[in-house]
């Protein structure tokens, strides 16, 4: 069967997450021709299909905003559609429903937030492709030149200068053959239901509709890249959520009239599928480190203290050339992999690989070839700071946190 369509772009972005609409925002910015392939069709990966409703925080936890460019104009922008805000210290409206953790962090609806995206890549020009399924990739040699795809139109073709893998799977990696790796899923199932007391969990206001997560089993991490694991581990937490209802209506808790699951995740709520053997691999430890090829920083979600500079390395896979790496499956391990899986450490990432992505288009350069000064003069024009000392924080020195170390996300 021949293929039905070909297409040639400068940029091709895999994956419509918060870290592939960042990389498709930013490239087209800068004037690329940009695709942006998604599998689904609803844009925001975890954030909105898969109901996991918190941008997390841009700060360190003790005052110091250490994410800036694309993220932030992301974290403003997403409670439009819905009844959050960000707290007043960091300009939220005080008569909507906000956090207070004392981070730069907010709740969203996950249906506004998806219209928000959409809006940002459509300003931007960029070309969205939904309900379109990554089949293959073409190389010449180590490097990616196109990819086949297909949607209900058929099989077809798609060249690009340049690439951007941020499906969460490293699914171009891996389909060029590079190394990835993988690690254990903590299953936390999020979903939405209505309950009587929703109004206590969000805080104030007279709501009925709650977004609600609990721990099922963990899942190995390699499992995550075989199909029939996909289907067992969402009907695992279909499972429990079953029993979670049955328990409280046999209790006479509360009744089905009141309290039932309203709406479940799209997608499979893997947070690491697989990573990328990179350039550079971010460690457990690497916080409070100058990083010479820093493309921007990332707090801890989970306490206030702990930051990390982001090497460029880490977005660049080892061996295979074309493409960039961006969001979940970019090289980190271990401790630091649960830092980086989450949504402002993928914007911040994604808005890297998008801004070196360009580059490279513009140049008709590899992706291999792409200078780091010259992305980190890009970041920097941005207003985007990249090293500890640029926001005023020690080398070497994690200011001391006596709370409780958040753990689910």
């Amino acid at each position: 069967m021949g293929l039905c369509f070909h297409k040639k772009y400068d940029v091709a972005v895999i994956g419509a997450g918060v870290a592939g609409v960042a990389a498709a925002v930013t490239a087209a910015k800068r004037g690329r021709k940009v695709v942006l392939i998604e599998k689904q069709t609803i844009i925001g990966g975890l954030a909105t299909s898969g109901l996991i409703y918190i941008f997390l925080p841009l700060c360190d936890g003790f005052g110091t905003q250490v994410i800036s460019g694309l993220t932030e104009k992301m974290i403003r922008a997403c409670p439009e559609f819905g009844p959050f805000d960000l707290h007043k210290k960091f300009g939220g409206d005080t008569l909507r429903m906000h956090r207070n953790s004392g981070r730069f962090e907010v709740e969203f609806s996950p249906a506004g937030f998806t219209l928000t995206l959409d809006e940002m890549l459509e300003e931007a020009n960029v070309d969205l492709w939904l309900d379109t399924l990554v089949c293959d990739v073409h190389c010449e040699g180590s490097r990616v030149v196109a990819i086949e795809a297909e949607n209900i139109s058929g099989r077809g073709l798609i060249e690009a200068d340049c690439f951007v893998d941020a499906s969460g799977s490293a699914i171009l990696v891996r389909k060029a053959g590079g190394r990835v790796f993988h690690d254990i899923n903590h299953h936390t199932m999020w979903f939405m239901e209505t309950a009587p007391n929703a109004s206590h969990y969000h805080f104030s206001g007279d709501i009925h509709i709650q977004p609600l997560s609990f721990k099922t089993p963990d899942f190995p991490g390699e499992a995550a890249c075989d199909g029939k694991n996909v289907t067992q581990f969402t009907r695992l937490a279909w499972k429990e959520l079953r029993k979670y209802y049955r328990a409280d209506y046999a209790g006479a808790q509360v009744s089905s009239y009141e309290h039932y699951p309203l709406h479940l995740p799209g997608m499979a709520q893997f947070r690491k599928i697989a990573g990328i053997a990179g350039k550079t691999i971010i460690q457990p430890g690497d916080n409070q480190k100058k990083v010479s090829d820093s493309i921007g920083m990332t707090g801890d979600w989970r306490q206030p203290g702990p930051v990390w500079e982001t090497p460029f390395g880490a977005l660049v896979p080892e061996t295979v050339d074309g493409v960039f790496a961006a969001g979940r499956c970019i090289a980190s391990s271990g401790d630091s992999w649960e830092v980086y899986r989450v949504i402002p450490a993928a914007a911040m990432t994604g808005e890297a690989a998008g801004t070196a992505a360009a580059i490279a288009s513009e140049k008709g350069i590899s992706a291999a070839s792409v200078s780091v000064e010259e992305v980190q003069s890009a970041l920097r024009d941005s207003g985007i700071k990249l090293h500890l000392d640029e926001v005023g924080l020690p080398y070497g020195v994690v200011p001391e946190f006596h709370g409780k170390l958040r753990t689910e996300q």
